[in-house]
Parts: structure tokens; C-alpha cells; sequence
């Protein structure tokens, strides 16, 4: 009976890991799918950071206070906040009436960049930096933290030529780098202004890299023939299955040369100081050492600098958040419950109790 029960067990566990297989498989498929236009049903969310970090202090200080200072300290603010509201007051009329601008608060708008090997985050940041420039007026600055190991040239390319819509609108840039920006995340980082890394954050990796497998010998070794047909001497050089020539290799290598120079050509023209030579040998280096280099201009982390504009600025978190469907929602969930059925069968496996 044991015996029975368990597989019973194991046919039922089979069962959902493929009914969840399927959903995920569908959902992915919805994914692929979907017309890119449907990113403009998506919305702009912004988050104020200065009211965030207000309510997080407020929670400890709760906590850690004595009642009679709470008291006191609330008293106090509450006549400080009904001060500035009459300050603000007499500022907009000053406005209304075509007075100066001077009592306004300028803005920090902070954006976010999670880079895969497409830059497919580029979508969003596009509609973010739009939202962005419609609002943004003289004193304003934006920090966009930007993480990515890299990826394609055209769509790290076309990333970077967003964030120059920021320079050319005259609004101050500010990259931070916490973790990762390296390859096609530095050709982006390195249109700012001004670029900040933490200690240990990796960035330069100004190279190129392509890696082909080639399956002729495995093909010829079994009788099988691979025909490729082109219009133009250079179409295609190297090739999976087909047999390369050194001729075939030289020009790809040629190639690879050529995006490497429009690579260091970017970047140069947009630190001038760096010594190019030094650093476009497709090296790396922590923050602390990249700023010896000119790669970054400050060791410090993204929540460093934006806790120092609190004080000054009005703070923002923008997102673009774009609509998903059924089948996507669906996909996700189905996902999280395949890995987490995965996770019970493998420590079953160990003798371990599921969590």
C-alpha cells in the first residue's frame, strides 16, 4: 500500500508540474505575441521619496522615543508644516501675480534600468524619460540607476541615445551604478554628466564579443549536408553548420574591429578625459578603481546621493508600468508554482522537509 501511495503521489505531482508547463508555455507565447503598441496602455506611476522616508522615520522614531519628545517634536512639526504652507501660498500668488519663482522646490527624478541581453527595459525607459522632459523645468535633475552586464550594440545603442534626449534638453544626468554596468551598460552610463558607482560595483568591459559553435565536422561525420545560399559576397561569414573558411574569419574579425572602434569612438566623445587606449581593452573594474581610471566620477551608492537631495529637492520615483493580460498574469503564477513544485520534489529527493 505504501508502494501505491507513492506513486500515486509522484502521478499526481506529474500531473501539475505539466498542466503548469502548459499554462507557462502559453502565457510565454501570449508574451511573444503581444504588439508592441499595446505598451502605450501602460501608465506612468510615480512614488514621492521624500514622503517614503518621512513615514520610515516616523515609524522608528515612534519606537525609540520617549512619549513626552514624540510630543513635543510633533508640536514642533506642526507648526513648521503650517509655516511652509503659508509660505507656499504666498509663493503662487507671488507666480499668479508674474513674480519671481524663487520659493519652488526643484525635483529629482529617479529612474531605473534592469538591462538584459536585448536592453528590452529600453521600452519603458523611453516612455519614462518622455514623462519626464513634459514635466521637468530649470533646476531640475534626474538620476537613472542603471545595472546590466551588456548585451546587443543596437539595443544598448539605442538605450544610451535615450538618455542623450536627457543632455540634450539640458536637464542634469546622473548615472548610478550599484552593482553591474559594463559593456553596453557602460556605453549607456557613460552619457551622463556625471557617474557614481559603489565600492565594489563592476563597470568598463568597453569590447566586443561574439561567439559562433560551429557543427560541420559533426554534420560531415554523418553524411548530412548543409547548403546555405547568399546574394552578396559578404552576407553571411561565419555560420553554425556550414564549413568557414579563413577568408570567412578574417572578415568577421574585421567586423567585430569595426563595432569596437564606433564602441571607444562613443565613449570618448562623451568622457573626453579618459585615455581610451587604457581602457577599451574589454577589462573591467570595481568602482573604487574605475574612478582611478575616469570611468566613474564618485564612490558612492545610489541611495547615498538620493538621501543627500531629500533635504533640498522634491524627490521622485517614476516607472513606466505597462498592462498585463490574462494569459500573462496567468503564466507568472503558473511559473511561481512550477518552481516551487520543483523545489518540494528535488528535497524530497534529499530527505528534506518542503518548505
Amino acid at each position: 500500500m505504501e508502494y501505491i501511495y507513492e506513486f500515486g503521489l509522484f502521478l499526481g505531482q506529474a500531473i501539475v508540474l505539466v498542466a503548469a508547463f502548459l499554462i507557462v508555455v502559453t502565457g510565454l507565447v501570449s508574451i511573444g505575441q503581444r504588439n508592441k503598441a499595446e505598451l502605450h496602455e501602460g501608465h506612468i506611476e510615480i512614488r514621492n521619496l521624500n514622503e517614503k522616508y518621512k513615514q520610515i522615520g516616523e515609524s522608528i522614531e515612534h519606537v525609540v522615543a520617549d512619549p513626552e519628545t514624540l510630543k513635543a517634536k510633533r508640536k514642533a512639526t506642526k507648526k513648521q508644516d503650517k509655516q511652509e504652507a503659508k509660505a507656499a501660498r504666498k509663493a503662487s500668488k507671488r507666480d499668479q501675480d508674474g513674480g519671481a519663482d524663487s520659493a519652488q522646490r526643484k525635483r529629482l527624478y529617479v529612474l531605473n534600468f534592469d538591462g538584459d541581453i536585448r536592453a528590452s527595459a529600453t521600452d519603458n525607459l523611453r516612455e519614462e524619460i518622455t514623462a519626464v522632459l513634459n514635466q521637468s523645468t530649470e533646476g531640475d535633475e534626474v538620476l537613472v540607476k542603471v545595472e546590466s552586464p551588456g548585451g546587443l550594440v543596437h539595443g544598448y545603442g539605442l538605450a544610451a541615445s535615450q538618455l542623450r534626449r536627457i543632455r540634450d534638453a539640458h536637464v542634469p544626468l546622473t548615472i548610478a551604478v550599484d552593482k553591474v554596468a559594463a559593456s553596453g551598460g557602460y556605453m549607456m552610463a557613460c552619457v551622463a554628466d556625471r557617474i557614481i558607482a559603489a565600492p565594489f560595483a563592476v563597470l568598463g568591459s568597453i569590447g566586443v564579443l561574439a561567439q559562433v559553435p560551429n557543427f560541420h565536422r559533426l554534420l560531415k561525420k554523418h553524411d548530412i549536408d548543409f547548403e546555405l545560399f547568399t546574394a552578396g559576397e559578404y552576407k553571411r561569414t561565419v555560420t553554425m553548420f556550414g564549413e568557414n573558411t579563413e577568408k570567412d574569419r578574417e572578415k568577421f574579425n574585421q567586423d567585430l574591429e569595426e563595432t569596437h572602434d564606433l564602441f571607444k569612438d562613443f565613449v570618448s566623445e562623451n568622457r573626453p578625459q579618459l585615455d581610451i587606449a587604457s581602457v577599451a581593452t574589454g577589462e573591467v573594474w570595481y568602482g573604487t578603481k574605475a574612478v582611478e581610471r575616469g570611468l566613474v566620477d564618485d564612490v558612492q551608492t545610489s541611495d547615498a546621493f538620493i538621501q543627500a537631495q531629500l533635504k533640498e529637492r522634491d524627490v521622485f520615483d517614476v516607472r513606466f508600468v505597462h498592462k498585463k493580460t490574462w494569459q500573462e498574469k496567468l503564466g507568472m503564477a503558473a511559473e511561481s508554482s512550477l518552481e516551487r513544485a520543483f523545489l518540494k520534489i528535488w528535497q524530497r529527493g534529499q530527505g528534506r522537509p518542503p518548505v
